[in-house]
């Protein structure tokens, strides 16, 4: 229960550095390190045989070449320490125990991934190592309160170096060239520490914390206003309840449910029982994107007309007859 407690906190608050606008780095892992990809540039150096010396750019095959040898030397996926030691083994054709370094000047084979959405600091962040979504999610400053709950991870390009096939297949919906692969992950799951609600994101990706979408109460409530509907959904009962409640003279026997038709601007109406609801007789109806719920107010009965007509006539009696009269004080 604490650590939930405490992911929690740490997601909400983003207790990590952030530069809001701006492209961020993650601190290096001391693992395995950084893995070589087509774009990046490498330099590579050995003592006291400049000959041997050179800048390559790894091309689309992940390979570059090393000077007096034609074959390519494979890089993709492999990280300078490995370099080094196939160079070496290369050399040493030509030279005894030779002494080389290699490293990676420019880093271009990795896009940044995109934090958008529902966060506090929207924003790239260029990967340096393994990170998986809470992670990103926290680095950009936490969820914000206007969220579903729902975040979406589209993969735009497949992952290079992946750790496991699962990671690689990602689908589109449609094969029209247009369509992203993408998923949809719940945060309330994410803070239960699974860890398939908590999936490795890769260079390229696209975070999106998506916005809550509202339902509209009008009519005869205590307080008309837009509410979200957050994970797991609304109910009548509950977006009413929400609001304050339904005022005296509300017709709560026929309350409207105006829902927009499917691919259309139009809408079907839905009558509920309210009263029903509440006596458990009726099932609760679950409140979709953009519902706007009205509740009538309630005819008057005949008798409750003519009292308010009496009532009313006295009251204007009365006033007419005390007006302009000043007051008198009985001692």
């Amino acid at each position: 229960m604490k650590a939930k407690v405490l992911i929690f906190f740490i997601l909400t608050l983003g207790l990590f550095q952030i530069v809001f606008g701006q492209e961020v780095s993650v601190t290096p892992e001391p693992e395995r390190g950084y893995l070589v990809g087509p774009g990046d540039v490498i330099e590579g150096k050995v003592l006291g045989e400049d000959q041997f010396n050179f800048v390559a750019t790894i091309d689309e095959d992940g390979k570059f070449q090393v000077p007096f040898f034609e074959k390519g030397v494979v890089a993709k996926c492999r990280t300078e320490k490995e370099l080094r030691a196939d160079v070496a083994q290369l050399l040493s054709k030509y030279l005894k125990n030779p002494q080389v370094s290699v490293n990676v000047t420019k880093r271009n084979s990795r896009p940044p991934v995109t934090v958008s959405g529902q966060v506090r600091t929207p924003g790239q962040v260029d990967l340096r190592r393994k990170a998986r979504l809470l992670e990103l999610i926290t680095f950009s400053g936490g969820i914000v309160e206007d969220s579903s709950g729902i975040v979406q991870v589209f993969r735009t390009t497949p992952p290079m170096c992946a750790e496991s096939d699962e990671n690689n297949d990602w689908y589109a919906k449609t094969d029209d060239g247009f369509d992203v692969p993408s998923r949809l992950y719940s945060v309330s799951t994410l803070l239960q520490g699974r860890e398939e609600a908590n999936p490795i994101i890769y260079p390229g990706d696209a975070i999106v914390v998506l916005k809550a979408s509202p339902v509209y109460i009008t009519g005869e409530v205590r307080a008309p206003q837009g509410i979200l509907l957050k994970e797991g959904g609304v109910s009548l009962t509950e977006a009413i309840a929400k609001i304050g409640g339904v005022n005296s003279g509300a017709k709560t026997k026929n309350i409207k449910i105006y829902r927009l038709k499917a691919n259309s601007k139009d809408r079907e109406i839905i009558a509920v029982n309210y009263d029903s609801i509440k006596k458990g007789v009726q099932k609760d109806v679950l409140l979709e994107p953009y519902d706007i719920v009205e509740v009538d107010k309630s005819k008057k009965s005949v008798f409750q007309t003519v009292l308010d007509i009496a009532t009313g006539a006295g009251r204007g009696l009365i006033s007419s007859t005390t007006m302009g009269v000043g007051t008198r004080i009985l001692y």
